[in-house]
């Protein structure tokens, strides 16, 4: 099986039977780590696995190493998780989260892109279109899976470092999805710094829903891309937002609008500012 775009709706995935397919529950909620555990507990779709953002899609140990709030784990790690959960190459996978697919679902499906699946895909409008959809839950843990043995890479020309990042804001090609008053300086709720990478262009994540939390049509998003990136190569964009989370959803939507080949700056405005000695622009 394989997925002919990075979202399926929820018809798409209720139609694949059982055990044809992985699932995430990715919910997370930042201001209280134990929360997205309790609701996939309370109920989650069936046959779902949970995943974690701080302990199982991050590395919180090496946050001090100018990684940022939310450091992507190592191989190693990462291949220890996907073993526990009994992930296999050739299994496809469907990620979701609570509704949009801003956090730890667009994380999940970029990270095992990065380490060469396939076949992987974020449910467009997450739990809540499932829900709307008159579509079932089930509680509790679900049944153990088989673990698996994984060893596996992160693929080194999806990622840029901080020179990489300073290098896309220099030619208008880095792309930050903060909100609009984050990127601007005015608030900053989260870092200790205000502001932006000088050069950045603003795309806020939230501009690539419908009012109900699922992607705007593929036309629109292609259009407003195209009409940011004024003739720049797609596959020489840069994303980033506060901590390498919320920049996978500008990269998930330029996938959706068939605009493939940008890379990820995972360390994002928590790592930039975590020397003094780079440039920092508020407006």
């Amino acid at each position: 099986m394989s997925f002919s775009t990075p979202l399926i709706d929820v018809a798409g995935l209720a139609g694949i039977p059982a055990g044809e397919v992985m699932i995430f529950d990715c919910r997370v909620d930042l201001a209280d780590p134990t929360k997205g555990r309790r609701d996939f507990l309370a109920g989650h779709i069936p046959g779902a696995v949970y995943a974690d953002l701080d302990h199982d899609l991050s590395d919180l140990s090496r946050q001090s190493g100018g990684l940022g709030r939310h450091p992507l784990p190592s191989a190693a790690a990462f291949s220890a998780a996907l073993g526990r959960w009994g992930w296999r190459p050739d299994l496809p996978v469907v990620c979701y989260d609570a509704g949009n697919g801003a956090l730890a679902a667009a994380r999940l499906w970029w990270m095992l892109r990065a380490v060469g699946a396939q076949a992987v895909a974020v449910l467009d409008g997450g739990l809540a279109a499932w829900l709307t959809a008159g579509q079932p839950l089930e509680a509790g843990e679900p049944a153990a899976r088989a673990p698996t043995h994984v060893e596996i890479t992160f693929e080194p020309s999806m990622i840029v470092d901080h020179a990489g990042a300073a290098d896309a804001a220099s030619t208008g090609n880095l792309v930050d999805a903060r909100a609009e008053p984050r990127y601007r300086g005015e608030v900053e709720p989260l870092d200790r710094v205000a502001g932006h990478v000088p050069g950045a262009l603003n795309r806020p994540f939230a501009s690539n829903l419908e009012p109900d939390g699922r992607f705007k049509p593929v036309a629109v998003l292609r259009e407003e891309w195209l009409a940011l990136l004024g003739g720049r190569d797609p596959a020489a964009v840069v994303h980033m937002c506060g901590s390498g989370v919320t920049a996978i959803h500008n990269m998930l939507a330029m996938e959706r609008a068939g605009l493939g080949g940008s890379r990820l700056y995972p360390p994002s405005w928590s790592g930039w500012i975590s020397d003094p000695s780079r440039p920092v622009a508020i407006g």
